[in-house]
């Protein structure tokens, strides 16, 4: 299997390549580069490993929640490449990829929760509870958006809680309960290509993917409100 991901639904830009469970990445913090820096990564990636993108068997790609913008570039370049390739694309949550990687960094126990913060503005986070099972976050609610004064955690977790995300640099506006029960925080962690692709690959080999069509952003916030500057 060799499966190329993408994300720039954050401050991040990253491309992964996994090869046969080998697996390469390209990540750069960059707030302002993504249009700048995606395709070099990917370009660099391929190269490095002496493939063509015709040898590319699948896409995936961080679908959100997360940057209006950003999610609009991985998409559209994902888009673009699964046209011509006519490969299949796994369209992953940005919240599960930060999810993964606090499994790691955490050292999150089977069975234990994990609550995903990111900072959506407009004084709101996308928030995002997970239960790590097999290896693998759960998503046990769906991820919402709404304030930091109105997260939430289910009951069904009997064991530790641990957040992560940068939506949690927010935590004094959260209930100060639910933040007293987080064993561990790590408030830096952003979405990375290389946690995409092994979501991606997981869900590919239970049958999932969508085709070009399909492969759309998920920006949980159905309504923005714009601000105008004065004279425009």
């Amino acid at each position: 299997m060799k499966l190329l991901a993408l994300d720039t639904s954050s401050e991040g830009c990253s491309a992964a390549l996994l090869i046969n469970g080998s697996l390469t990445e390209r990540f750069a913090l960059a707030p302002r580069g993504h249009t700048r820096l995606l395709m070099p990564m990917i370009r660099e990636l391929l190269a490095e490993q002496g493939l063509a993108p015709a040898e590319l068997d699948a896409l995936a790609f961080a679908r959100g929640p997360g940057s209006f913008t950003g999610l609009r570039i991985a998409t559209g370049v994902v888009q673009g490449l699964a046209w011509g390739l006519e490969v299949p694309v796994v369209p992953v949550s940005s919240l599960a990829a930060v999810a993964l990687s606090a499994m790691e960094t955490l050292n999150v126990a089977e069975g234990d929760g994990l609550a995903i913060a990111f900072d959506a503005r407009m004084g709101e986070v996308y928030w995002g509870c997970f239960q790590a099972s097999e290896g693998l976050p759960r998503l046990l609610v769906p991820e919402q958006v709404c304030a930091p004064a109105s997260v939430s955690l289910p009951s069904v977790i009997t064991g530790s809680w641990y957040g992560a995300g940068q939506g949690w640099q927010l935590q004094d506006q959260m209930p100060q309960a639910l933040v007293a029960t987080m064993s561990r925080l790590d408030d830096t962690l952003v979405p990375r290509a290389s946690h995409v692709a092994r979501l991606a690959s997981h869900e590919l080999a239970a049958g999932g993917g969508v085709s070009a069509a399909e492969a759309q952003p998920v920006y949980v916030r159905d309504e923005v409100t714009w601000k105008k500057l004065p004279g425009r």
